[in-house]
């Protein structure tokens, strides 16, 4: 059985069916300014936890960046995989909660990913990965939908149910998937209590996508 944070999956599924991609595709560029002040080197290995359709990996990728994308939906691994087939051996499916993966990285960078999470212990098990796979020194990229002040959070039950939705194609039916927005204060308590240092944290935004994003940089 599919966890609720999957159901992207299908609103993934929904709309490339039609052919079209879900996000714009304009990057995040919070994400190549952090890459350029906290990676030494472009040699060092880059990991992205929820590419979706590629939006933040492509541009560091044309960068030279040793970027591993994953994506805990396999559809939009394999949208990335046909529609940039020169990056194919880039892009993988994980689920940072459940999957494993032997590396570590000296950057890890994730947006608009943590505010999928419902429970505590599955925001807990997402700051846990970041913990254990970054390589000593390195840093990581935590950006979260929300606007610093408001919290609210969707039903898990309610993540595969389709809603309407706007699309620059038009009113649209997907899965609602989930949504779990958080104050900074807590933002930063949850970051910390992992075990993570806040060396930088502030707003930024990755509009059209996500006009209000809080963003961290942990190490």
């Amino acid at each position: 059985m599919k966890k609720y944070y999957e159901a992207y999956d299908e609103r993934y599924k929904t709309i490339h069916e039609k052919g079209y991609g879900w996000f714009s595709g304009e990057r995040t560029p919070i994400v190549e300014e952090t890459a350029a002040k906290y990676v030494p080197s472009k040699s060092v290995p880059v990991l992205e936890i929820g590419c979706g359709e590629g939006r933040d990996a492509i541009p560091l990728l044309r960068l030279g960046y040793d970027v591993t994308a994953t994506d805990v939906s396999a559809e939009a691994i394999e949208y990335c995989k046909n529609r940039y087939p020169e990056y194919a051996e880039c892009f993988r499916t994980l689920d940072c909660l459940g999957g494993t993966d032997p590396k570590r990285y000296g950057f890890i960078y994730s947006v608009a990913v943590v505010h999928m999470l419902l429970t505590d212990e599955d925001r807990a098990g997402f700051y846990r990965f970041i913990k254990e796979h970054l390589s000593p020194g390195g840093a990581a990229l935590i950006c979260s939908m929300g606007d610093g002040t408001t919290e609210r959070s969707t039903d898990a039950a309610d993540a595969f149910a389709m809603a309407e939705r706007d699309h620059p194609s038009g009113k649209i039916k997907v899965a609602g998937t989930s949504l779990r927005t958080v104050s900074f204060e807590s933002f930063e308590k949850e970051i910390t209590q992992s075990g993570l240092t806040v060396v930088e944290k502030g707003m930024t935004d990755g509009a059209p996508d996500f006009p209000f994003l809080m963003y961290a940089i942990v190490k």
